[in-house]
């Protein structure tokens, strides 16, 4: 999708979204209500292809499954990748009261650009401010209803995107995922960087595809050589969240659209770790590092 395709023109200073939202004096961005929204937690690594996206939809779906209220906002505007994982399609449609996001049938709810396309091969070709000016929209303008945690899946680096919602959305806080490969933990040190220099709090760090278990001696194999998330952990003060191993079904239930539908101890623990690392947060002081 082109800016050209759009059905109506924007306005001078607006993108086919909306306007951007008011500024405070110096010329930054003031920071959007979160309304009946609880707490709002973005997961990113700064780098594509470490498993981000399925990280944020399997604890999405451990936690709906205590009964909490869910929402995941796929910030990966270019790249989309949620609602495939969730068998997921469609468009948005507003009654009035705000774009009503997509529903799985256990009840999580999901905005994602990948709703606005009619063929879900075809690309979002959009210049940076109108992609920042539509993750404003999926937050702002979207009828969330009461929610208990809303997930900001980012995309990969540290340019438009990652800033604006830093810079504009009430973050309680951020996740970090990384591989165990030492060109991932670089990059992901960029991103993690960047929210330090912006406050963000860092909630902590989960390493994926770090390990498998062989299915016939049950002996523990690191494909990708030995981990260094805890150093990293460490490093930056925060807890490591878990160390989740490469798992077959998570690819086959993803691809199928069922993802929701996989659970495992490691998962257990990291929905444990999550809520504990969150609840530590809210009760300090906003951590600087």
């Amino acid at each position: 999708m082109t800016p050209d395709e759009e059905p109506h023109a924007p306005p001078p200073g607006a993108g086919p979204v909306g306007p951007m939202p008011p500024r405070r004096p110096g010329g930054l961005l003031q920071r959007i209500d979160k309304g009946p929204i609880q707490r709002v937690v973005a997961v990113g690594s700064g780098k594509g292809g470490v498993g981000k996206s399925s990280v944020t939809a399997l604890l999405a779906s451990e936690l709906l499954r205590r009964g909490l209220r869910v929402g995941i906002l796929d910030a990966d505007v270019t790249g989309p990748s949620v609602p495939k994982l969730f068998g997921l399609s469609g468009g948005l449609v507003d009654r009035g009261e705000g774009i009503e996001p997509a529903e799985t049938p256990d009840g999580l709810r999901v905005v994602s650009s990948q709703f606005m396309v009619e063929d879900s091969r075809t690309p979002v070709i959009w210049r940076g401010p109108l992609v920042t000016r539509l993750i404003l929209q999926f937050f702002g303008g979207v009828n969330w209803g009461p929610l208990d945690y809303l997930f900001i899946d980012m995309p990969p680096g540290t340019s438009d995107v990652p800033l604006t919602v830093f810079q504009t959305i009430p973050l309680d806080g951020m996740v970090f995922v990384f591989s165990p490969q030492d060109l991932t933990a670089l990059i992901v040190r960029k991103a993690m960087n960047m929210a330090r220099e912006l406050h963000v709090a860092l909630l902590g760090v989960v390493e994926n595809l770090g390990y498998l278990v062989c299915p016939h001696c049950h002996e523990r194999i690191e494909p990708f050589g030995p981990s260094g998330v805890e150093a990293i952990a460490q490093e930056y003060g925060v807890p490591l969240l878990a160390r989740l191993p490469i798992e077959r079904t998570v690819s086959t239930l993803g691809d199928a659209g069922r993802i929701a539908e996989f659970t495992s101890p490691e998962l257990s623990r990291l929905a444990d770790a999550f809520v504990a690392a969150l609840t530590t947060q809210s009760t300090e002081s906003p951590t600087v590092l």
